[in-house]
């Protein structure tokens, strides 16, 4: 599945992501940021657009009703910030830790999870349209209740996520690893999956297969 790389211009100036501190709205827009360190904040209804940022740590901070276009995120850390109700399109998340983040009841649109650790993030009532999330660990994930449109698992850990309520209708996991999901029949159906998974599925309803 092909989706759309952020729009970012080259030669962008460097801020400190405290500036945004300064500007007249919550937002940051055409520059980049290194190495800052921006945690346990509450900055509600922030505005980021055409950037690139690395190295930075967001721990803890209350991003709600984020808004992030045509961004690229490079190793940075967002361990359990809260970005609910957030629009996140045309974003790159690479090498980042996004351990037990809220994402409850967000939009997401061209965005890809490259190397990443997701454990015990929350996406519950989220939309995810062109979402891939590639040699990533997705472990205790909660997708309550999502509406999933062209999104892929590639080469992931999705160990003991949940799927509860949410449709894998034409979504490949196939090359993803788990022990255990938690997911309906009716929900699975038309999810596409690989052998060795399909007696995996077959062992979780207590099916006894016969040779």
């Amino acid at each position: 599945m092909k989706i759309e790389s952020p729009k970012i211009p080259n030669d962008l100036p460097l801020k400190n992501f405290n500036d945004i501190f300064y500007e007249e709205d919550p937002e940051l827009e055409l520059c980049q940021i290194n190495d800052s360190i921006f945690d346990n904040e509450m900055l509600p209804r922030v505005r980021l657009y055409k950037m690139i940022i690395s190295n930075c740590k967001f721990n803890n901070t209350d991003f709600s009703n984020i808004d992030i276009t045509d961004v690229f995120f490079d190793n940075c850390d967002f361990s359990n910030a809260k970005m609910r109700n957030s629009s996140i399109h045309r974003v790159k998340f690479t090498n980042c830790k996004l351990l037990g983040v809220d994402f409850t009841e967000s939009s997401f649109g061209n965005v890809e999870f490259n190397d990443s650790l997701l454990n015990l993030a929350s996406f519950g009532n989220s939309r995810l349209e062109k979402v891939k999330f590639l040699d990533t660990s997705l472990e205790s994930s909660d997708f309550y209740e999502c509406l999933f449109k062209k999104l892929e698992f590639n080469s992931c850990n999705i160990n003991s996520v949940s799927f509860e309520r949410t449709s894998l209708k034409g979504i490949d996991i196939s090359t993803s690893t788990f022990e255990s999901l938690t997911v309906s029949i009716t929900d699975l159906k038309g999810c596409k999956v690989s052998t060795h998974q399909a007696i995996q599925f077959a062992a979780l309803l207590e099916l006894i297969i016969i040779d």
